[in-house]
């Protein structure tokens, strides 16, 4: 199999394409900047949606659908909110296509204009705000905690498989509370519940916190987010949770008659995190070889191949490994019994290699003679021989420890790469050179912030929760600060 990647180190962004692509997540479609998502690639966002899922529904949440079409007036209704998103609006404007009179195709039908131009979402607050009036009435009607998943459409100008494409798929939570200390506590616990499914089913580590006023979601009061680090020292924003006040209720006259009869706007809360994911874990701990993923998300967690010579021998392995195989299964480790006759083991090793399968096994001739198996791990790439016997027990355990191993192993690379810096050479010199996030002090000012990005494409990531007061001056323009912010370049 001719799975050879282009390094990480000679060029990070060509291996990360490569790697798409070669390992079947994911392909460019002959739409422009849409993307198709392959079996082996869905099938690991399918896992991600499962986790996610019952985390939201464990929290009290309830999955529901609204329209994919927003009308017009509906987006301009909350002013910074529409001002965020009307770059990257697609516009539905007609309703029907006809034959061209000089028979040279389809075209427009002039006729078939709509009303009122439709928009293709590319969130869903307004849609389901107008929606929301009509549900709550009273604060027996609060908290109502909806989430939809749905696919969204921003009109990206230059896209790249999972980080940045045109149409993508999500899930976005909308909820509406009876007062701002339960909207506020809802956007904080969803936080905290993305950096779970991160850390714990992804073995990505991120840093909880808030975004600057300039960083924060079109028309909300307050954004929280978790940020990872890639390998190459880059930022990625892997979810974000916005408090929107009674900004949204406002504009769409959402009203609740309280426990006194008073009526009052509800308070607001949206969330939402996307198949960007697929593009944090690639870029997390994949390696030269291929993908290396987290066994909670791997669709094949155990690939058992076979080495043999004719059919007798195949049987016999076959013999051996259908108990080991029912056993796995029973207690829901998924597992791949690989006998095709069309490919050799070495093009299957590498395959799974590629893939990221957590756990590989062989058997073969002196296998089936000494009751063994030969078993390999893809984060490290060792490989053992092991009794029958202990199988099941040491497969189960090998699980566990490659996902707590490259958890680690991202987690030290993220601590190795938070530094400190005073002055604004200093800030220039750890990013060309060492890159990951920078903790700097900064005046808290928009024009601060926008000078530093167009001088070096470096953006603030956040404020994270845990931040340490201390008395400072901004690294660029010498006023006070009491606390550091994390900049880096990012995705």
């Amino acid at each position: 199999m001719g799975k050879k990647l282009t390094s990480r180190a000679e060029d990070y962004s060509k291996w990360y394409n490569e790697l798409v692509v070669k390992a079947d997540l994911a392909e460019n479609s002959g739409v422009r900047g849409c993307m198709v998502i392959k079996p082996y690639g869905f099938a690991i966002w399918e896992k991600m949606q499962a986790g996610l899922d019952k985390m939201f529904k464990d929290t009290g949440h309830q999955n529901a659908y609204f329209p994919l079409f927003i009308p017009k007036s509906y987006l301009s209704k909350e002013a910074s909110h529409v001002e965020g998103f009307a770059k990257e609006c697609a516009v539905v404007t007609h309703y029907r296509l006809k034959n061209a009179e000089d028979g040279s195709g389809i075209v427009v039908d002039e006729d078939a204009k709509l009303e009122e131009e439709l928009i293709v979402r590319p969130t869903s607050e307004t849609i389901i705000w107008d929606t929301y009036r009509k549900w709550i009435q009273s604060y027996r009607d609060l908290p109502l905690l909806i989430n939809q998943w749905a696919n969204v459409v921003r009109w990206e100008m230059r896209t790249r498989l999972f980080l940045r494409t045109a149409e993508f798929l999500w899930q976005e939570g909308h909820t509406a509370h009876a007062t701002e200390k339960e909207a506020i506590e809802e956007a904080d616990m969803i936080m905290h519940l993305y950096a779970d499914f991160a850390e714990n089913h992804m073995a990505v580590p991120v840093i909880k916190g808030t975004k600057t006023e300039s960083e924060r979601f079109a028309g909300a009061v307050e954004t929280y987010c978790i940020e990872a680090l890639m390998q190459d020292g880059k930022a990625l924003q892997a979810g974000t949770s916005h408090f929107l006040g009674q900004n949204f209720a406002k504009a769409f006259d959402v009203k609740f008659a309280n426990k006194e009869g008073k009526q009052d706007h509800v308070w607001a809360t949206s969330w939402g995190v996307s198949t960007r994911l697929m593009g944090a874990l690639i870029m997390t701990h994949s390696d030269d070889n291929g993908l290396v993923l987290p066994p909670k998300l791997a669709p094949i967690q155990v690939v058992i191949v076979p080495i043999y010579k004719g059919e007798e021998q195949l049987d016999a392995i076959t013999e051996k490994v259908n108990p080991l195989v029912k056993e796995l299964r029973s207690k829901g480790i998924s597992v791949k019994y690989d006998n095709r006759d069309t490919h050799k083991p070495g093009f299957k090793f590498n395959e799974y290699e590629l893939k990221g399968v957590p756990v590989r096994l062989a058997v073969g001739q002196r296998d089936l003679e000494n009751d063994t198996f030969e078993i390999a791990r893809r984060d490290t790439l060792e490989k053992e021989t092991i009794t029958s016997g202990d199988a099941v027990e040491k497969i189960t355990t090998l699980l566990e420890d490659i996902q707590t191993n490259i958890y680690s192993k991202a987690k030290t690379y993220q601590e190795s790469h938070i530094t400190n810096v005073d002055s604004y050479d200093e800030f220039k010199q750890v990013l060309e050179e060492k890159g990951g996030f920078i903790a700097a002090h900064w005046d808290g000012t928009t024009e601060t912030e926008d000078r530093i990005k167009t001088e070096t494409k470096a953006t603030t990531r956040c404020i994270p929760i845990d931040v340490i007061e201390e008395e400072g001056r901004c690294m660029v323009t010498g006023k006070p600060s009491s606390f550091r912010v994390l900049f880096a370049k990012a995705y």
